[in-house]
């Protein structure tokens, strides 16, 4: 199959009233797309005279990168893993109280899963964009408009991880855990905006 096959038969999926892929896998392709344009930067960088003192530098951001971006497609899996369990969980009977009870304790444990793997993609996207920061600040200035645009896809993933962290911790009944869970995601998403502001800062500077 031709690559642009794959990718139309992802967004007729994506398009589809299907519940998967959504916005989870969605979230972690912007993250792949992500490492691949900062590697992409790395290898425009290595090898050049100019660029020979961060080359050592950049070429571990550059296999750093090339892992990642395996991990982040593995998030769209991990994705549909969770979800459609949940899914069908929402059809579970609630007539009697056993059954309500049932029912509950079932939903408790796959909205705790379902929010946890995006809570975990937003880790992610945190964590690798310290090394798009690093990409962006001694890499090719010729390919530095690319190492913002990593780093604009890095916010979708994280900003989309956010919004599929909450859909499920709103209703989730376990307050502790939802606290946790809230509190982790604010945290982590604060900090991976003000990596991208930095970015940002870096791009427009160079």
């Amino acid at each position: 199959m031709r690559r642009e096959e794959i990718i139309e038969e992802f967004l007729d999926e994506l398009a589809s009233a299907s519940p998967v892929p959504g916005g989870g896998g969605a979230s972690a392709l912007a993250g792949a797309c992500g490492c691949a344009l900062a590697a992409m930067v790395c290898s425009l960088t290595v090898g050049k005279k100019r660029y020979q003192a961060v080359e050592e530098e950049i070429r571990a951001d550059l296999a750093y990168l090339n892992e990642m971006r395996g991990i982040f497609l593995s998030f769209m899996d991990k994705d549909e893993e969770v979800f459609l369990p949940l899914s069908k969980a929402y059809a579970l009977p609630k007539e009697t109280e056993e059954e309500k009870a049932s029912r509950d304790q079932v939903m408790r444990e796959l909205l705790k899963n379902a929010a946890e793997v995006p809570l975990r993609l937003l880790e992610l996207a945190d964590t690798v964009l310290d090394t798009v920061l690093d990409v962006a600040e001694k890499g090719s200035r010729l390919a530095i408009s690319d190492a913002g645009v990593a780093a604009a896809f890095m916010e979708t993933c994280a900003s989309g991880a956010v919004l599929n962290v909450r859909i499920n911790t709103r209703v989730l009944k376990d307050e502790e855990m939802k606290n946790y869970l809230e509190e982790r995601t604010e945290k982590l998403y604060r900090s991976a905006s003000e990596k991208c502001a930095k970015i940002r800062g870096i791009v427009a500077g160079r």
